[in-house]
């Protein structure tokens, strides 16, 4: 068998021997184990917190002033509006509630009418009773025909009436025939009866029914007034 020839720079190992490692004589203490290789820390960042260096600080800007918006101005119109309204609607409610009612206006021929129907309370008293219609007629007419009636005597006022054709010649005669039995309880002390003084009560409350036009529509036809008819002569 052939031999595989030797490399004199790379011997062969010898068979049977083991790479020994150095062991340490005898007695001696055993070294410690090798320490691991201190690594170095990692490179910590710059410190924000610290006094900034002067080239980084920046000269100081002025003051910037803010434009105010349209919603101020716009709030403060509708507080104006609101505080008019609420001052307006105070005033219309303080004027209504201090303002009296409107009078209720009585038409002269009403008025006539109850003054007249309150006289009949009176006729146990002839004379109360009969200057209770007589002034109730007069004022009624002097209201309804613009005249003086309270302020004239019988014939007076009989011929003013006459003159005027406020009445017609039926009306007329009927008031010289109340006003003439009225003067006799007024001024004679004459004492009529009980059917005497409703008769009287009856005269007064047609005149006032015949001169009415709310009540009789015919006597809206009636003349004018007696100084109406003189300028119209």
């Amino acid at each position: 068998m052939a031999e595989r020839p030797v490399n004199p720079t790379n011997p062969p190992p010898a068979r049977g021997l083991r790479k020994r490692t150095a062991e340490p004589p005898a007695g001696s203490s055993p070294r410690p184990p090798a320490a691991p290789a201190a690594t170095a820390p990692p490179p910590s960042a710059p410190a924000t917190n610290g006094p900034a260096p002067a080239a980084d600080i920046r000269p100081q800007k002025p003051p910037v002033r803010l434009r105010p918006g349209w919603f101020p101005g716009l709030l403060a119109l509708l507080g104006a509006v609101l505080l008019l309204l609420a001052w307006l609607v105070w005033r219309r409610y303080r004027r209504q509630r201090h303002t009296p009612p409107p009078a209720v206006v009585i038409p002269p021929y009403r008025r006539a009418l109850e003054r007249l129907r309150a006289a009949l309370d009176h006729l146990h008293d002839p004379h109360r009773f009969t200057v209770e219609v007589s002034d109730t007629l007069r004022a009624y007419l002097e209201e309804r025909f613009h005249l003086h009636a309270p302020e004239r005597t019988t014939e007076e006022f009989l011929a003013e009436v006459r003159a005027g054709q406020i009445l017609t010649p039926l009306q007329q005669e009927l008031m010289a025939d109340f006003l003439t039995r009225c003067d006799l309880v007024k001024f004679a002390r004459y004492e009529p009866g009980e059917p005497e003084l409703r008769e009287l009560y009856d005269a007064a409350v047609r005149l006032v029914e015949e001169t009415e036009p709310l009540l009789n529509p015919a006597a809206g036809a009636a003349p004018a007034p007696a100084g109406t008819a003189a300028a119209s002569g």
